[in-house]
């Protein structure tokens, strides 16, 4: 989804054809993506359990169309962002046929088309959303002027967990990824030796690659609280 950045009709197209997230509609509240592996589950099911109302969010396309939509659309939007090493070691432990230098492509591909509307999202870091869920939520209605509810109570971290498990179940049909069904893990720590193995190609990966993802990381979160 990343590779047809340049091109948000058609990644936007693709998505909806393949059934790969859910893309912005005209009945779409509020747009929430990020890089794979970025809380973007977490993010998406805090704020709808925490809702005494039923509202619409896309979600999980991990296109930076769907951003890119949202915003033109003056649809809220909130991007998360995962720090580079981590999201790409992240990604290939469950996506074994990923290479550590195509997913650090993929994370350069997603934030470099949205950095241009950077004033005009909110961000949030991606472990800034579990325990912060409540003063997040409350970003959003600052900065947008909508009043979605920001009472997280255990009924709603309940439910919350309940969306996530529902979630990981649905993942079958033709959003499957292109690159092998993306296996959930309960830990990525269960495979300690991939992900050493992983993080030595990060750091061996061509060094203005990786001053590009830092230098994105930074540009995204320097003025967050």
């Amino acid at each position: 989804m990343t590779m047809t950045s340049h091109f948000p009709r058609l990644a936007l197209r693709a998505a909806r054809a393949r059934g790969h997230g859910v893309v912005v509609t005209p009945t779409t509240d509020i747009v929430i993506e990020g890089y794979p592996r970025s809380g973007n589950s977490l993010a998406f099911a805090s704020l709808l359990a925490a809702q005494s109302a039923s509202i619409t969010i896309a979600h999980h396309t991990h296109a930076p169309a769907n951003v890119i939509a949202g915003v033109e659309a003056g649809i809220p939007v909130l991007v998360l962002i995962r720090a580079p090493e981590d999201a790409v070691i992240g990604l290939v432990l469950i996506k074994p046929d990923l290479t550590v230098v195509q997913a650090m492509r993929g994370y350069r591909r997603f934030y470099e088309p949205i950095l241009p509307y950077r004033d005009r999202i909110v961000v949030s870091r991606s472990e800034d959303v579990d325990d912060g869920s409540e003063a997040l939520i409350e970003r959003i209605n600052q900065r947008f002027g909508t009043s979605f509810d920001t009472d997280v109570t255990a009924n709603s971290r309940s439910t919350r967990n309940e969306l996530i498990e529902q979630y990981w179940r649905d993942r079958v049909g033709p959003g499957l990824p292109l690159l092998g069904r993306t296996e959930r893990r309960p830990s990525e720590e269960l495979d300690d030796d991939v992900a050493s193995r992983a993080r030595a190609e990060y750091l061996s990966a061509p060094a203005s690659l990786r001053r590009r993802l830092s230098g994105l990381y930074q540009s995204f979160t320097e003025d967050l609280p």
